[in-house]
């Protein structure tokens, strides 16, 4: 299995980050895509990319971060991009439903981001929430430039699935199609994915399973449970969970090119 979007800098695993990269691996996941969602965060992500084999990582400034951002945070960015650890540029995107960063500075850094992606000729990782419209009208402007990409998370209705679809992404699933009463949307739409198009994804450390048996003591998320996606979202699917793993393993290793 390859978990494509875990954030694995953040301060929940400072006290065991190699414990959860084993414990992950015991699992059976085995590849690692470590989201980076500032400048310092995508240096801090690509220092543990560096540090164990089969761990890769994002680099860009998640819409959160965007009124942060410095004069030269692009060139910083593109420097840690060059490293052959990098898979992506992001998560960048638009979130309209907590404005941390102005929708100004969220669609100028967003921009910026593509630009980047398309120069680089790295896919994207693709972050969006309550801003679909403009969101996707950004992306349209630069689609025709762009390698590919993911939506990461992906918490939408079946006509914006249709969409992203239609723009040529990957959909990325997380614990969210786990949690009957956030994801029963989700749950209901994922049939409409085609296997080729689908990854999966724990965004540890949020979004922990909810059809983990036993619940675990800690509300922290980890790569380890990935497994619980696959098992809900093969259930909603209809297909054989093998199948399952098997696809997006091989998904998620074309769209970021790992040999």
């Amino acid at each position: 299995m390859v978990d494509i979007g875990v954030n694995l800098t953040n301060s929940r695993f400072d006290k065991d980050r190699e414990d959860v990269i084993l414990r992950a691996r015991a699992a059976g996941v085995k590849e690692l895509l470590i989201t980076g969602t500032n400048v310092l965060e995508s240096r801090q992500a690509l220092a543990l990319a560096q540090q164990h084999q089969a761990l890769y990582s994002t680099a860009g400034v998640h819409p959160h971060d965007a009124d942060g951002v410095s004069d030269d945070y692009l060139e910083q960015l593109k420097q840690i991009c060059l490293d052959e650890n990098v898979s992506a540029v992001g998560e960048c995107g638009l979130d309209f439903n907590r404005n941390f960063s102005t929708p100004e500075n969220q669609q100028r850094v967003f921009q910026e981001q593509l630009v980047l992606a398309s120069e680089l000729q790295k896919p994207v990782f693709l972050h969006q929430r309550d801003a679909f419209p403009t969101w996707k009208g950004i992306i349209d402007e630069h689609l025709a430039k762009l390698h590919g990409g993911v939506s990461h998370c992906f918490t939408g209705t079946l006509a914006e699935l249709k969409q992203v679809l239609d723009m040529g992404f990957y959909i990325g699933i997380t614990g969210w199609i786990c949690d009957p009463k956030r994801g029963q949307e989700l749950y209901d739409i994922v049939r409409y994915i085609p296997l080729d198009r689908l990854l999966i994804e724990t965004d540890a450390p949020y979004l922990t399973p909810k059809n983990i048996r036993p619940r675990p003591k800690s509300s922290r998320n980890e790569p380890s449970y990935l497994p619980f996606v696959a098992d809900t979202l093969a259930i909603a699917m209809g297909i054989d969970k093998k199948q399952l793993i098997t696809q997006t393993t091989n998904n998620a290793r074309q769209l970021f090119q790992w040999v």
